[in-house]
């Protein structure tokens, strides 16, 4: 058994070693041998083709020149064979024909009537010669994909491929079944598919059988010895992926998923993105059709300055910016580290989507609040498009730092607001937070005096200067979910404020998608806000984080309740009292269709002098100034030290 796996592997790897050159050659000998056996199929004698000789040697070499010109020419010896598909098939069928119509021409404009070919020479030898031809040149080539499937089922250790039931039969789902069979080295073996369509059940698919819907994943599992199990629908909601997760848990089998939708923007669906189930499946919404052709005319040959470009929301904008080719990127951030991380990331990116150098990066290390230095980065790069997301968001970090959330969250974004409206630039977009709503914090005070600011400027400048808001996003640096799985790495407890608290979350791909989409449809101030869906819980995200930890044996990891931070609210709001939202074309942005009154002129005025009081402020570290003024500018800011001066005159 074992000398013959050897015996068809080396078969096998004898076919995968044919290359443009060895097709070429043996395309020749195709065409000298299909004339001959098209007329002795014809004629059904041997002595009957033998008086046809003369005939039959022009023939050959006409119908043969005819066919390797053509083949030039329509690109077939420019193919690699072992990923051929559908595509290839139809160029090698169009090839044929197009050298059939010639191949008639020929015959009967010129052979016959001229003399070279007899006149009992049977006319349907060029129509029968091209159907060999077809049969074995594209068998030929076809050979080598099947080479690929051999050694695939045939491996000389004697191993066994790992048994893969696919749940999706979509374009995701197929892309991943063929690189499987194109790639033996991953040991995965496709068995078939899953999916809930209707019109998919019992269907073939790339030669696969849809074997049912998600309800019988259990019972498919146990009569095919499934070893693994991938759930391949990226535009999957959450509430249907802890469907079909629950129903694979079920199995005991090894479950992996791809990415979701957004996190597939920049490239395409590969079986190396294959991981683990993650909480942020669970919690993805439903993808949306999304026309991005605005934000590729937007971005594609502009030169574009992402701040805060080391941080989650703003590598991500990198990321996806990145894949509609601008002419020229600039990363600045504070922290070197990060934004050499997120550069060389970047840098493999660009080769792999664009081409090398198709994409200037330039990476700059600066801090917002230091004017002269982002005066020389707007100078020397003349931005047209800026992202500004650097700021600081730890809630009650900043609520002890309260000169350093001012002087980076409001005096940087007047920084930046200032120089953009200098240097001419058209597309200034703010990220803000839910926290600006109605804050209870400084660092939601903060950022919605910074809202202000980027309204006050789209207003004196008349440029498309906007704010896009939006809750939690998840995985974030020091976001909750993070902070969950350090302490499930540290064996628990996990540690929720309160039992009732809720946030709105959003993955960080997704995030950073609608703030495209939203940059593409600013016209002049506007505060958009990203449509969250549905609150989480913090102990069911915590719930979620400890069951898909997979933990077995030992104690089970406990939730302990700590009490509310300084700062924090039980819920997050998403739009104030005075704000009135309303549908935008994208079905998940909104915009306040109550922008002049959240500031006007009467607000413009005082907004100036107030900042340069705040400077003063900073500098002087008088934080019952800084208070105060926060209070003047956002008077719905409720502070935890208001709070206690209430009750302290009680």
């Amino acid at each position: 058994m074992f000398r013959m796996r050897k015996y068809v592997d080396r078969f096998a790897e004898l076919l995968l070693r044919l290359r443009n050159r060895h097709f070429f050659l043996i395309d020749l000998i195709i065409f000298g041998c299909t004339p001959a056996l098209a007329l002795l199929l014809r004629v059904e004698a041997v002595e009957a083709a033998r008086s046809h000789s003369l005939s039959l040697l022009v023939v050959t070499l006409v119908f043969g020149s005819v066919k390797v010109g053509i083949f030039v020419v329509t690109g077939l010896y420019n193919r690699y064979w072992r990923y051929a598909s559908i595509d290839e098939l139809a160029k090698i069928s169009l090839a044929i024909n197009v050298a059939l119509l010639v191949q008639l021409g020929v015959f009967f404009v010129v052979l016959r009537p001229f003399g070279f070919v007899g006149g009992e020479f049977p006319r349907s030898v060029p129509i029968i010669e091209a159907l060999l031809a077809l049969m074995f040149v594209g068998g030929v080539r076809y050979s080598v994909r099947f080479a690929q499937r051999l050694r695939q089922h045939v491996r000389l250790d004697g191993s066994k491929d790992r048994r893969v039931l696919v749940v999706g039969a979509g374009e995701a789902g197929v892309l991943i079944v063929e690189e499987m069979r194109s790639s033996p080295e991953l040991g995965l073996m496709p068995l078939g598919f899953v999916d809930d369509d209707d019109e998919k059940q019992r269907m073939r698919i790339r030669g696969l059988n849809v074997l049912g819907r998600s309800e019988e994943i259990a019972e498919i599992v146990g009569q095919l010895d499934i070893d693994l199990i991938i759930i391949a629908i990226p535009r999957a909601s959450g509430a249907e992926i802890r469907k079909i997760a629950a129903l694979c848990k079920e199995t005991g089998v090894e479950t992996k998923t791809i990415p979701s939708v957004y996190e597939l923007l920049n490239g395409h669906v590969s079986v190396r993105q294959l991981r683990d189930m993650q909480v942020e499946d669970l919690l993805r919404r439903p993808a949306v059709q999304t026309d991005t052709t605005r934000a590729n005319a937007l971005l594609q040959g502009s030169t574009v300055l992402v701040t805060g470009a080391g941080g989650s929301i703003g590598s991500e904008l990198c990321r996806q910016i990145v894949a509609m080719k601008p002419n020229q990127l600039v990363l600045v951030g504070h922290g070197e580290n990060s934004i050499f991380k997120v550069e060389s990331e970047l840098r493999k990116e660009i080769q792999a989507i664009t081409g090398a150098q198709a994409v200037r990066l330039q990476a700059v290390i600066a801090d917002i609040r230091d004017r002269d230095r982002m005066e020389h980065v707007f100078a020397l790069y003349r931005p047209t498009v800026v992202f500004h997301a650097a700021a600081h968001k730890h809630v009650p970090l900043m609520e002890s730092n309260l000169e350093e959330a001012v002087s980076n969250n409001i005096l940087g974004t007047h920084n930046l607001l200032r120089l953009a409206a200098r240097y001419g630039v058209s597309r200034f977009v703010s990220i803000s937070t839910d926290k600006a709503v109605n804050p209870t914090s400084i660092m939601g005070a903060t950022k919605r005096v910074a809202e202000l600011l980027v309204q006050q400027v789209a207003a004196q400048t008349g440029r498309a200067f906007s704010v896009v808001r939006f809750g939690n996003v998840l995985g974030s640096r020091g976001s909750v979910l993070q902070i969950f799985r350090d302490q499930l790495e540290r064996g628990g407890p996990l540690t929720v404020t309160h039992p009732d608290i809720s946030r709105y979350f959003m993955t960080i791909p997704e995030a950073a998608h609608l703030v495209l989409q939203a940059a593409a449809m600013s016209k002049q101030g506007e505060v958009f806000l990203l449509d969250m869906g549905e609150p989480t819980k913090i102990v069911d995200l915590a719930r979620d984080v400890i069951r898909l930890s997979s933990r077995k044996g030992g104690k089970e990891v406990e939730i302990v309740f700590t009490g509310l931070r300084p700062g924090e609210k039980l819920f997050e709001e998403l739009s104030g009292r005075d704000e009135l939202f309303e549908p935008t074309e994208h079905e998940k942005i909104l915009v306040c269709a109550r922008e002049d009154r959240l500031i006007g002129a009467e607000d413009r005025l005082h907004l100036t002098p107030a900042l340069e009081r705040m400077k003063n402020a900073v500098r002087q570290g008088d934080q019952d100034q800084l208070f105060a003024l926060l209070q003047e500018l956002v008077p719905a800011y409720k502070s935890k030290r208001e709070e206690v001066a209430v009750l302290t005159d009680l």
